[in-house]
């Protein structure tokens, strides 16, 4: 399974948000996706979008202002 990417820089949210869940959708639980973000509120919006797809975020890290989130999809139920 490779890895998906989202490339939500420069959107501020909840577009960071939205691009990620529409990129999740119909991916199989434990599909790995990788959301570039420079909006901070991402490191807050992504782990409760995950907690309510029932996903869970991998890794979070930040380098020269660009959020990479990488995420693995769940199975659509909340945890």
């Amino acid at each position: 399974m490779s890895v998906l990417e989202v490339d939500a820089r420069g959107h501020r949210c909840p577009v960071p948000s939205l691009r990620l869940r529409k990129a999740m959708q119909g991916q199989a639980a434990g599909q790995v996706v990788v959301l570039l973000a420079t909006d901070p509120m991402a490191r807050i919006d992504v782990p409760f979008l995950m907690q309510e797809t029932g996903g869970r975020v991998i890794g979070i890290v930040e380098e020269d202002g660009v959020l990479r989130l990488t995420v693995e999809t769940g199975d659509g139920r909340p945890d």
